[in-house]
């Protein structure tokens, strides 16, 4: 087939913007390593591994960042997973059709409140909450290494509840959408079996499995870059610990309350690294989420048996 000028062109004007989102996470990737690059002479690998952050000495470690970004984001989807599926499983599977069309807006508007607002939200809210919870605790339970720490209010657990709400709108919508997506004849076969309607749901989340997946690490991703609701109630104390009541801090929380002082380029560098290791992880989580998908897809495709050729018709 002969191509025509027209057709050569808009291939190639397509491919070329497709390209370019290569191209962009390629640049962030150099200036966030070039203006880091003093960080990573003087640290190296300690960077990622020690918990010291001490801007006068001169003096940097990221694992307390690291440490709290996963913490809160983990515990973050662990409060919010059954709570999208819910919504999901809801909406696309039981809700009368009069009452789908509002809930289905009202899900969506949440995604649509700006993070700032969840963390005044949380401040004014949120914190006495949880402070009133952490005290009304028995004394047993305080002194378990998950539960320690000052009942101050601002916290971990604080900051995964408001992550765990914002991410639910992302997560239900898509899992919403994979749902509907499945096709009527994987309802109708439950049916014909003999399946109750919690089954023949039960055999459409299982159809749907990759996708839902998919829409579960989306959240995951939107807990991990959060910045300004996190930042407002999560303490901002550089610690590492398993308490859930202790002040922690993320990556993305320590750029944004110290870019600003940084009065030394080691200091600058450092906070630079910090991104470029929150850039990092949040690559490895794609990659890794990608190849899960891929692999949980090609084992769920059906092997395709080679046919028998007759010896017969073979001999012919």
């Amino acid at each position: 087939m002969i191509r025509r000028s027209g057709d050569r062109v808009f291939y190639t004007s397509t491919g070329a913007f497709a390209l370019v989102l290569v191209l962009i996470v390629g640049a962030i990737a150099v200036v966030l390593f070039r203006e880091s690059e003093l960080s990573i002479r003087a640290f190296g690998l300690r960077f990622w591994e020690t918990s010291t952050w001490d801007p006068v000495a001169g003096n940097f470690g990221a694992f307390p960042f690291i440490w709290g970004t996963l913490y809160s984001s983990f515990l973050a989807l662990l409060i919010a997973t059954p709570v999208a599926l819910g919504i999901a499983i809801f909406l696309s599977e039981l809700s009368p059709s009069w009452l789908r069309t509002p809930l289905t807006f009202l899900t969506e508007l949440l995604a649509a409140i700006p993070s700032i607002v969840y963390g005044l939200w949380g401040i004014f809210v949120l914190v006495p909450r949880i402070r009133d919870l952490q005290l009304a605790l028995p004394e047993w339970v305080t002194t378990m290494p998950f539960f320690s720490g000052p009942p101050v209010g601002v916290s971990l657990l604080t900051a995964a509840v408001v992550l765990a709400i914002m991410i639910i709108p992302f997560t239900s919508s898509v899992a919403r959408e994979v749902l509907r997506a499945v096709p009527l004849s994987q309802r109708e076969g439950a049916y014909a079996l003999g399946s109750t309607r919690w089954e023949a749901t039960k055999a459409a989340l299982f159809y749907a499995r990759t996708g839902i997946i998919g829409a579960i690490l989306l959240g995951l991703g939107r807990a991990i870059g959060e910045t300004m609701a996190v930042t407002m109630v999560i303490g901002n104390r550089p610690v590492a610990l398993w308490s859930v009541f202790e002040p922690h801090s993320t990556m993305a929380s320590v750029i944004a309350n110290e870019f600003t002082e940084a009065d030394s380029d080691l200091y600058l560098s450092s906070l630079v690294e910090v991104g470029l290791v929150l850039f990092t992880i949040t690559l490895v989580i794609n990659f890794a989420s990608r190849l899960l998908i891929w692999r949980m897809t090609r084992q769920r495709a059906p092997r395709v048996a080679r046919p028998r050729v007759p010896a017969e018709s073979a001999a012919v």
